[in-house]
């Protein structure tokens, strides 16, 4: 007779997943079936983990039951479908189950009619399962009543939609355990002599305490007692440790039946050294005088799992407040980060490609994260006082500590990890955390999640796909500033409550404290997931706002951001999220009128400061890359696409004042990064102008212009005020007609001008021309050689001088090149000026000082103008290039301080004096800078309030409140400047008692 598995050939059982097609036509021979249903059989088998190890599960069952049982096990196939699924399913995922079920045959229909039991019936079924025995009789009894639950949750997971039904797998697992506790604490009470002296509980920590516990882990423990009536403490805190000692004993000890799992209480005060059983007095006092900050993190998950009801009661009264106190201790972020990082660096290297729990992107990572965070804010929002991982993130999500989408790609990734942990588990019940090493084994666990086509190799890329997002989140939460923050604000300070904000207002400085209370209630009102996240964040930036001189307007202006961006999504969620965000807004709205009044009038600059280079500003070929790119987006219209170059030259504005005030930038690099920045703006401008021209008239642009860079633009000193002094220049292109090119000419500078120096919403960028040839009467553009004779026919000194400072800065880089060959002569003259040019050079700096400093000006105090100021400083500069630069190279520089450096290398002047020179150029450089950001404007001279030096000097870097200091040091330093200016530029003979009058000269 035909056997039925012959209707099914090798290749079809190889594509079902057999890895052994001969031996599973032998063992499908063995089974009862028709060759009718033999091929659905094997498809049935195909959706197992490993349909070798679900068929060979099915033979050996059926070879020990009875015959009655086997037959009804060989119809399970028709009769009930979902219950043949159950069985086969777990015979093929769990090789340790199905030993218990071939060692257990009766108990095969519990996997057929599987639920998961709650709480209470599992401690029933386990409890009057040890019923009153004692040693290996109760143990066996223990471990056949658990293994029977444990059968039938595996199959329900296993069957069913594993991500989603986890949390109900997981807290199925941590009753069960807390029913095996509960069972071990009965066989305890009846083994151990005058067990009744005791009232012992037992606290469930980790997983199990939780409620999202493994297949296979250690159950960890605390054990309270208490004595009961009548009886000493010491009496019954022996025969607590009796009884602590025979639970783990009856859990842990293998016998005919195996062993459940090791009952852990090293968690306990003092962990391995400290006594096994304490009263919850004792409790007390070791966490309110010795326990460290990672003991508060593990009792976040404390849960009474057995005993007595009341002692668990009091142990988790005494102990929450402490655990809800915790943040308030020193230093306890940085605890808890460095705990997660000891933890990592103890995975051995040889597992840290495989850890699913501890390596990087694990399940420490995420839970590490929501730890932290809960304990952090839960301080004060009861909310977040979870136990397990998912609820934390859900009410994290909830109460705006994490954003929605964070939250639900970390909920997924947590399940989705222990989905993978506990197929891991399930196959051979051992406790691990590894990703297997074998193909095999890793066939079998992408088979166990539903992978078919490449199980092996799929399962490792995605758990690695999972890992690595996971580690990205967990970085930036974890690892978040304003966590750290917030856990510095005391308690009270941390809860914002309108009785004490009024107070707390004042004593932080605000000098209007109602008004800021008014801020406060507009941002803080109602229940919305906005008015959440603001309650998270303004605690922590009124603080860093009171840090810094004017808290009012700090809040005032982000009072004024938050209103603008309204209900905008990625806002308060960048400040939450990303890096020192927050932090360095709110000390910039605090410190810079300049920084509010360009975040006001254009809001979604505000994404600067969650850029991950925020403090970085960009190079001038980046710059010119997001120009060039905002003004192809406007294909059609200029005047739009001007306003995007105006948009992004603004947010690097932003980005180098709020780098200046974080102290990222040095003078040097503040000046290169504004100089570039107007380099860049005036190339594409310079583009978008020809374009424009181009379009309107129809026809090609016939000449080339480059742009020469003037005064501090040229010398690539620019500060927040400078305009951009420039030359333009233009050359025909060959065959074209000169007055078409020169009419072309003209139109791309003055739409380049007019639409950089026009007042709008960004801000402007003056161009002045003023120093070309003829000044403001002269042709705003000319050609190379109309430059060419008009300096050989009709320059005078001081425009020579002012070429010293001339550098091609936009434009056709050729002509430039041919522009700086005519100029170098002139600037650099052969032999260097003479006494009578000198003579003329003193005279006019002389009529400046006389005649430009502002009526009612002070010459001391006048950055620019001043004495000892940046006029001094640089003319002095100047007239040494003029002299020497012929002779020695190096002093061809359009700058200043590198001139100076030169000059004392070559002798020509004091190092002492170079150095009192630069000290002052430098200190009225960044005064001026200083005085721009903090009063939103250009400043010329030294503030006369203290309120503005105190603002400018914090901005320099000095202490709040010490702006008294600032006149009297920059006196001082400029004084010291105009005496070297005086012998050196003036020729005047050094007298220190003495003011040098220059017209005398």
């Amino acid at each position: 007779m035909r056997s039925p598995a012959s209707s099914v050939s090798r290749s079809t059982l190889a594509r079902a997943g057999f890895t052994e097609p001969e031996r599973a036509m032998g063992m499908l021979a063995e089974l009862t079936a028709s060759p009718k249903t033999v091929a659905d059989r094997v498809a049935s088998l195909s959706q197992t983990a490993s349909p070798d190890h679900a068929l060979l599960g099915l033979v050996r069952l059926g070879e020990v039951l009875p015959e009655a049982e086997n037959a009804r096990l060989a119809a399970l196939f028709t009769d009930d479908r979902p219950g043949w699924d159950r069985l086969v399913t777990l015979l093929g995922a769990s090789s340790a189950l199905t030993d218990h079920l071939v060692r257990h045959p009766e108990y095969w229909r519990d996997v057929v009619d599987a639920e998961v039991r709650g709480r209470q019936e599992l401690y029933r079924v386990l409890s009057e399962a040890v019923s009153d025995n004692t040693g290996t009789e109760a143990y066996d009894a223990l471990r056949v009543a658990y293994y029977r639950q444990l059968v039938q949750i595996a199959a329900v997971d296993l069957t069913g939609d594993a991500v989603e039904q986890f949390p109900q797998i997981s807290e199925a697992l941590a009753e069960l355990a807390g029913a095996a506790v509960a069972a071990a604490l009965r066989i305890a009470r009846n083994t151990v002599e005058g067990s009744d002296n005791c009232r012992l509980t037992v606290i469930g920590m980790g997983k199990c305490g939780g409620r999202e516990l493994n297949y296979i882990s250690d159950v960890d423990v605390i054990f309270v007692a208490a004595p009961a009536a009548g009886v000493a403490e010491p009496d019954a805190l022996e025969v607590g440790s009796k009884l602590a000692v025979e639970v783990m004993r009856a859990c842990s000890i293998s016998t005919g039946e195996g062993a459940l799992w090791e009952v852990d209480p090293a968690l306990r005060p003092e962990g391995k050294r400290g006594p096994l059983v304490r009263t919850v007095e004792s409790h007390r006092a070791y966490y309110e005088r010795w326990a460290k900050t990672w003991e508060f993190q593990a009792l976040l998950k404390a849960r009474p799992i057995a005993g007595d009801e009341e002692v668990g009661a009091a142990y988790l009264a005494a102990i929450q407040p402490m655990v809800w106190r915790a943040a308030d201790r020193d230093n306890f972020v940085e605890d808890v980060q460095a705990m997660r990082r000891r933890v990592e660096d103890h995975v051995p290297q040889a597992e840290v490609g495989r850890q699913l729990k501890l390596g990087p992107g694990g399940l420490r990572d995420i839970e590490f994260s929501m730890q932290l965070l809960q304990l952090v804010h839960g301080r004060t929002d009861e909310r977040l006082r979870n136990r397990g991982t998912l609820a934390a993130m859900e009410s994290l999500s909830r109460g705006g500590y994490i954003g929605r989408v964070d939250a639900h790609e970390l909920d997924q990734a947590y399940r989705e990890l222990r989905v993978l942990e506990h197929r891991i588990q399930l196959s051979r019940m051992r406790r691990t955390h590894l990703i297997p090493s074998s193909a095999a084994e890793l066939r079998a666990l992408g088979r166990s999640l539903g992978l078919r086509a490449n199980p092996e190799t799929d399962v490792v890329k995605q758990w690695r796909e999972r890992a690595a997002r996971v580690r990205r989140l967990h970085e930036r939460i974890f690892y978040r500033p304003l966590l750290t923050a917030v856990a510095n604000l005391p308690s009270d300070e941390a809860r914002l409550t309108r009785e004490n904000a009024e107070d707390r207002f004042a004593a932080l400085g605000f000098r209007d404290a109602k008004g800021a209370v008014r801020h406060l209630e507009a941002l803080t009102a109602g229940v919305s997931r906005r008015a959440a996240i603001q309650r998270t964040l303004l605690p922590v930036m009124l603080q860093w706002f009171s840090e810094e001189v004017d808290p009012d307007l700090g809040l005032l202006a982000f009072r004024r951001l938050s209103d603008a961006l309204g209900s905008t999504h990625w806002f308060l969620k960048m400040l939450r999220d990303e890096g020192r965000a927050a932090e360095t807004l709110a000390r910039s709205l605090a410190g810079s009128r300049y920084v509010g009044q360009l975040l006001e009038n254009a809001p979604s600059s505000v994404r600067v400061f969650g850029s991950q280079h925020a403090l970085e500003p960009l190079s001038r070929e980046r710059l010119l890359t997001i120009m060039r790119g905002a003004v192809d987006r406007q294909p059609d219209d200029d005047d739009a696409a001007l306003l995007a170059i105006r948009s992004a030259r603004r947010d690097e504005l932003i980005r180098i004042a709020v780098a200046d005030m974080n102290g990222a930038l040095d003078l040097d690099s503040v000046e290169r990064s504004l100089t570039d920045l107007a380099a860049a703006t005036l190339q594409g401008t310079l583009e978008l102008g020809i374009r424009h021209v181009e379009k309107v008239s129809g026809s090609t642009v016939s000449t080339r212009i480059t742009i020469i860079g003037m005064g501090r633009l040229g010398g690539r000193e620019m500060g927040y005020s400078s305009d951009a002094d420039v030359m333009f220049v233009h050359e025909p292109l060959p065959d074209a007609d000169p007055r078409l090119a020169q009419s072309q000419a003209e139109e791309v500078v003055m739409f380049l001008a007019n639409g950089l120096s026009a007042a709008g919403p960004d801000p402007a960028l003056g161009v002045d021309a003023d120093l070309r040839p003829e000044g403001k009467a002269g042709p705003i553009v000319r050609t190379l050689a109309s430059y060419a004779a008009y300096y050989e026919r009709w320059s005078e000194g001081w425009e020579a001088q002012a070429l010293l400072r001339a550098h091609p800065i936009a434009g056709d880089e050729e002509l430039a090149r041919e522009f700086t060959e005519l100029i170098d002569p002139l600037r650099y003259p052969d032999g260097g000026i003479d006494a009578v040019a000198v003579r003329s050079i003193r005279m006019l700096k002389a009529r400046m000082e006389a005649e430009r400093i502002p009526r009612g000006g002070d010459r001391r105090t006048h950055f620019k103008l001043g004495r000892g100021g940046l006029s001094d400083v640089e003319w002095t500069v100047q007239l040494a290039q003029l002299e020497h630069a012929h002779e020695i190279p190096e002093l061809r520089h359009p700058g200043t301080t590198t001139p100076l450096q030169v000059l004392a290398q070559h002798g020509l002047l004091e190092v002492r004096d170079a150095a009192a020179l630069r000290e002052s150029w430098t200190l009225a450089t960044r005064l001026r800078n200083a005085s721009v950001l903090w009063r939103g404007r250009p400043v010329d001279s030294l503030p006369g309030s203290l309120a503005d030096s105190d603002g400018i000097a914090r901005i320099l870097g000095a202490p709040v409140n010490s702006g008294h200091e600032l006149s009297e040091r920059y006196l001082r330093v400029a004084r010291r400047a105009r005496e070297v200016v005086d012998r050196v530029f003036y020729g005047a003979e050094p007298d220190a008692d003495r003011d040098t009058d220059p017209t005398r000269c």
